[in-house]
């Protein structure tokens, strides 16, 4: 009996042991760990925070966020809770690629307890090390004294929005908090003084504030603290009151529903353009179900003209786009060149408000190019899992030979076989 029950007790430890040893194991020592097929998700599993990049060899500007990741991993991986950074040759390893939906290179992911969510921000070390830091920090920061507001918003940084709410309850936040927690900071102020109010410019509270640092931007809510118009007030101020229109913020508007009114200027760094912008906030202020945003005919010349723009153009214009093909000039109103700008706004926002319009569509190849190339790589993996779905459905059906059973060949699947996959580069540039 005492043998049989040795026995069984060994095989039941067999496997258990079998696993053990088939268990990637990693050494965590601030450096970029390489990941593939066979570890991925045992890496996914292991960390609570990991960011991956999925990087092609041939993509330049995989090439240039490399080192930045390198300088970033040493840091991150002796926070109080460490953030570890991997890996991934998704030309190499094609099914990662349909299986974490990636549509371009290089395209980070951040696993938050197995969770993904897409990394938009920074890719310079040292920002990236500031702004992973808000994915791992609390929901919402408590800060007892004025100090303690200072010196987070010092570690907050320029790239992102924060909110700081005075004299409000934690739980009145918390869940919009956590719903938003990629895109902003968020804090509660339960101690502060009266120099705090003036610096903050409120004088009542409870009183939630938003503070844009990069742009040099702070607005002030009062309430009603009800969750609608308190979610409504957030994602108004996730984005600055007048965006520049680059292709690293044109990334920030494909979650905003909202209508975006559209100013093209000659060039947004001189005088004239700047007391524009100071024009659009103020009408963004009172406007705030509309997007407000500016671009400069110099700085983005093919995407200017996707709206009929040239060289030969009176600016400054305005127009109002939906953000994908579609947009509208305002009758008699389209053009802010003359000297009463503000009373020119005014009329323009009017007027679209009055469904005075013509809809116009896009028609520029240089922007359908530069919408496809987000698409592009999704279009193929769509194609490609569908070849696979097929070649396995016709493999099921023909019963291969005992032989063959038993002796594996070493052919190439659909997916493993293709071309790298070019198209759909991410032009993101390292900040």
């Amino acid at each position: 009996m005492r043998s049989i029950w040795i026995i069984t007790f060994l095989l039941f430890l067999s496997p258990l042991s079998l696993a053990a040893e088939q268990k990637p194991q990693f050494d965590v020592d601030g450096k970029v760990l390489e990941l593939d097929e066979s570890n991925i998700e045992a890496a996914i599993s292991t960390f609570d925070y990991i960011l991956i990049d999925f990087y092609a060899p041939w993509c330049g500007h995989c090439k240039r966020l490399s080192p930045q990741l390198d300088k970033a991993a040493a840091d991150l991986a002796v926070l109080k809770q460490p953030v570890v950074i991997a890996k991934v040759n998704a030309d190499k390893y094609s099914n990662l690629v349909s299986k974490y939906e990636i549509d371009g290179y290089p395209t980070l992911k951040i696993f938050m307890h197995g969770v993904p969510t897409d990394y938009y921000g920074p890719r310079k070390a040292d920002l990236l090390v500031r702004s992973l830091k808000k994915f791992v920090a609390s929901d919402v920061a408590i800060l007892n004294s004025d100090s303690a507001i200072s010196e987070f918003i010092e570690e907050a940084g320029k790239s992102f929005p924060i909110f700081i709410g005075f004299g409000l309850n934690e739980s009145t936040i918390s869940h919009l908090a956590v719903k938003y927690k990629k895109k902003a900071w968020f804090s509660v102020a339960k101690d502060f003084s009266d120099k705090t109010m003036e610096f903050y410019d409120f004088d009542k509270v409870p009183a939630l504030v938003s503070l844009h640092l990069s742009y040099n931007e702070q607005s002030i809510f009062y309430g009603p603290f009800e969750e609608k118009f308190l979610e409504d007030y957030i994602k108004q101020s996730l984005l600055p009151l007048a965006l520049p229109i680059n292709q690293d913020t044109l990334t920030s508007l494909k979650d905003d529903k909202r209508k975006i009114v559209l100013s093209i200027v000659e060039d947004e760094h001189d005088e004239r353009s700047k007391g524009l912008v100071k024009l659009l906030k103020a009408a963004a202020s009172a406007n705030r179900d509309l997007v407000f945003a500016f671009v400069g005919f110099k700085q983005w010349q093919d995407f200017a003209g996707s709206f009929e723009v040239s060289k030969k153009t009176k600016l400054p214009m305005m127009i109002v786009w939906d953000g994908d093909e579609e947009y509208f000039s305002v009758i008699g109103s389209d053009s802010v060149e003359g000297e009463d700008q503000g009373s020119q706004i005014t009329r323009f926002l009017q007027g679209y408000r009055e469904g005075s319009v013509v809809q116009k569509r896009i028609t520029s190849d240089a922007y359908k190019a530069f919408r496809n190339s987000m698409y592009m790589i999704g279009a193929l993996i769509l194609v490609l899992v569908v070849i696979l779905v097929v070649t396995i459905m016709q493999s099921l059906k023909e019963e291969p030979p005992r032989d063959q059973l038993d002796h594996p060949g070493s052919s190439t699947s659909p997916l493993e076989a293709r071309e790298p996959l070019r198209s759909g580069n991410k032009e993101d540039k390292i900040d």
